[in-house]
């Protein structure tokens, strides 16, 4: 029987974070050559670090001048994200800083593979969904990214000009019940501005927006605040600590209240099986447990390289299930094709939505009216019933 009270933590980073400045420049040079061409081939990985920004990895394009003509445009690209996402230090600026682009042409025997609709590599993915929170996600991480994105909101607007890009949260919740109730530990961290700044000022200036962000009641006196504990906090980004694409992949997911099967998304298309299974992974676990099948719900899909149909269909609802978990197993290949490009076609990924995930989670996001996180939606529902 799984454990019904209980302590859980789990943190998340700003979109100033190293690592997650690398992800945005890697997938906004994804959304560049999709918004060319939908069946583009892009891995794309970048590294930062003070004053410096290295891109790598294989690109393709069906048409070999074009893709020269991109290519020339990926410093331009890798600026702009960083200039949104608010840098403008001396040793880390959009203006300023080296861009060096090392893309090549995409390996023909990886392509040969794809071509023929097979996966893009071999891999185990993960979907996840519990009805903890609204978007059936864990309430650790589903709150931990709203504090990050609230404060980016107040310090883009001008309203907090202290506020710098850099910043982490995390949040232990007590569980009573199988169900969060209260925030025993509040940990953010973040760049300020003023060099003069205490932790005490920044605790100031950042608690009126945590305390509007988390539930009611769940700040309690006993809740122990963390603000800044280290002291000063002024030098951030890839000039504090070097970044790298994918490194933030238990953020990216579940805040590790889930199992990951190891890939990171950021700067890969849909070909690329670590990102879109792990895209219809979440799905229908979210689809499970809007249902009511389950009120938890694990999702594991298996692939080989250059293999269309999965090589297994796992679900684990550990021990809340309504029906049998081997009937939601074939329920679910029953309203989806898990093939790489069924589930390209069915949740429309061949277009530039990409960029957009890269900061505050891929999941427990509200889906867009042009095809972002099409994967949050909850439409198979009445077709998941009707299978079971």
């Amino acid at each position: 029987m799984a454990r019904e009270n209980y302590l859980f933590t789990s943190e998340s980073v700003s979109e100033g974070h190293p690592d997650k400045v690398c992800d945005r420049i890697s997938d906004a040079v994804l959304d560049a050559f999709i918004a060319e061409e939908p069946e583009a081939r892009v891995a794309c990985e970048t590294f930062a670090t003070t004053g410096m920004v290295v891109i790598g990895g294989e690109v393709g394009l069906s048409d070999k001048e074009r893709l020269k003509t991109y290519m020339g445009k990926i410093g331009e690209i890798a600026r702009d994200c960083i200039k949104d996402i608010g840098y403008e230090q001396d040793k880390f600026h959009w203006n300023t800083c080296h861009v060096l682009n090392f893309l090549h042409e995409q390996s023909a025997h990886i392509a040969q593979g794809v071509d023929n609709d097979g996966a893009g590599d071999q891999g185990i993915m993960f979907g996840y969904a519990v009805d903890e929170t609204p978007e059936l996600m864990p309430a650790p991480i589903q709150y931990s990214h709203k504090i990050l994105r609230r404060l980016a909101e107040v310090r883009k607007s001008g309203q907090e000009p202290t506020l710098g890009p850099d910043a982490k949260s995390q949040l232990t919740l007590r569980y009573e019940g199988g169900k969060p109730v209260e925030v025993t530990t509040i940990v953010l961290s973040t760049q300020h501005l003023d060099e003069a700044m205490t932790s005490d000022d920044v605790r100031a200036v950042v608690e009126p927006y945590i305390r509007e962000v988390l539930p009611s009641g769940w700040i309690t006196e006993a809740t122990k605040w963390w603000v800044n504990p280290t002291g000063k906090f002024v030098i951030g980004g890839p000039d504090g600590d070097a970044g790298l694409t994918g490194r933030k992949i238990i953020v990216d997911t579940y805040g590790g209240a889930a199992p990951h099967g190891g890939g990171a998304f950021s700067g890969k298309d849909p070909t690329k099986v670590d990102r879109s299974a792990a895209y219809a992974a979440r799905y229908l676990a979210k689809n499970v447990v809007a249902a009511g099948l389950a009120s938890r719900c694990t999702l594991q899909v298996s692939y080989a390289i250059g293999v269309a149909e999965p090589l297994s269909v796992y679900v684990d609802t550990h021990g809340t299930a309504e029906v049998d978990e081997e009937q939601i197993e074939k329920a679910i290949r029953h309203v989806m094709d898990l093939t790489p490009r069924g589930i390209r076609m069915h949740l429309a990924l061949n277009r530039p939505i990409y960029q957009r995930t890269a900061a505050y989670g891929h999941f427990g996001r509200e889906p867009e009216v042009d095809g972002g996180f099409s994967w949050e939606k909850t439409d198979l529902v009445d077709a998941l019933k009707a299978a079971v």
